[in-house]
């Protein structure tokens, strides 16, 4: 469902001056690996003018690549950072090599925190590092179909209590997943 229309009585008109695309791509390796990738653009419908000069309308002003490659178990074992279109040309662009720090580090224990405290402000690009904060979840969705949602061992599934619809009190975990259901203070006696 698109965002609703703005009021028909507000007569506010609006002009597209900035787009961000970030896109997340996850690929099955041959050799039992998984490549999740991540690319960002931003891209300005008129001339923007820059330190280093002008960016004509519609050239990007970033363009930026990230890939993680991860095992089964979501870690990390290899990662490379490429940027094609920076407002800083030979700074912003020689970054790149840092984010092998990556190397090591598990999707689901941490990342994200550890992320801020290797590459966050100076320590990295601010727009690679944001884009960073998705992969997570980017390497669930990838994984969605790969491995059974409710595994066989009796284990609770990895998804309950990640999100809002998913909450171990929720109807939708009373109804999808009986066994893990647990009644919160919300749903109990009104």
């Amino acid at each position: 469902m698109p965002l609703p229309i703005q009021d028909a009585n507000d007569q506010v008109s609006r002009e597209l001056t900035h787009t961000r695309r970030v896109r997340f791509e996850g690929y099955k390796r041959s050799d039992g690996l998984w490549d999740i990738e991540g690319h960002m653009t931003d891209v300005k419908n008129h001339d923007f003018k820059l330190q280093t000069g002008v960016r004509r309308a519609g050239l990007p002003v970033h363009d930026m690549w990230v890939r993680l490659t991860i095992d089964t178990k979501l870690n990390v074992v290899d990662a490379v950072a490429a940027s094609d279109a920076v407002p800083y040309p030979g700074g912003c662009d020689t970054i790149g090599p840092a984010y092998r720090q990556l190397i090591g580090l598990n999707l689901m224990h941490g990342f994200r925190k550890k992320v801020r405290e290797k590459l966050g402000g100076a320590l990295g690009c601010t727009h690679i590092t944001e884009m960073l904060g998705s992969f997570p979840t980017a390497a669930l969705q990838t994984f969605a179909g790969e491995r059974r949602e409710a595994p066989e061992d009796g284990r609770k599934p990895f998804q309950i209590d990640q999100c809002h619809a998913l909450e171990s009190g929720s109807e939708t975990v009373r109804k999808m997943y009986p066994k893990w259901y647990r009644a919160s203070e919300k749903n109990v006696g009104g």
